[in-house]
């Protein structure tokens, strides 16, 4: 909590939060590991059930959170320098909620209380995706969930 009594993502800018503050706002719904494709004509971002290689399937996080740009060099890593950049997150991603100005959802981990709530309401990949090793061809494999 702040001086104000309010909850530190209420009161601060994405690029004033400190790095435990920046990192608390993952969900752990490791949507963001999905392989995207991007339509070269219209910009238009189509997310697939299938996840960077690293991705745990089951605890939805990095097996190797420090070191995934030298085994993924094309890892997006986020920061708050590239807040208008963040349209590829989905629509339920905290980082993207709060640089378009709007709350974050009640099953949010920081609201709940519980790092479980974002697998109990159906939010994350949990059981809803494959790895990369497993799927090599990404167009047949979009889908509409994680939006």
């Amino acid at each position: 909590m702040t001086t104000a009594g309010l909850p530190f993502w209420k009161t601060k800018k994405l690029a004033d939060m400190t790095v435990e503050e920046w990192e608390s706002l993952c969900d752990g719904c490791g949507k963001c590991c999905l392989n995207k494709l991007v339509d070269d004509d219209t910009g238009e971002i189509h997310y697939t059930d299938v996840a960077c290689r690293l991705l745990d399937l089951h605890a939805c996080r990095c097996r190797n959170y420090e070191n995934r740009r030298q085994q993924v060099p094309d890892c997006q890593i986020l920061t708050a320098g590239y807040i208008t950049e963040f349209n590829w997150l989905p629509q339920t991603c905290a980082y993207r909620l709060l640089s378009e100005g709007k709350p974050l959802f009640d099953w949010h981990p920081l609201i709940s209380g519980d790092p479980e709530s974002v697998h109990a309401h159906h939010i994350s990949v949990r059981d809803r995706a494959f790895s990369e090793d497993d799927i090599p061809d990404l167009e047949s494999r979009i889908v509409v969930w994680p939006i």
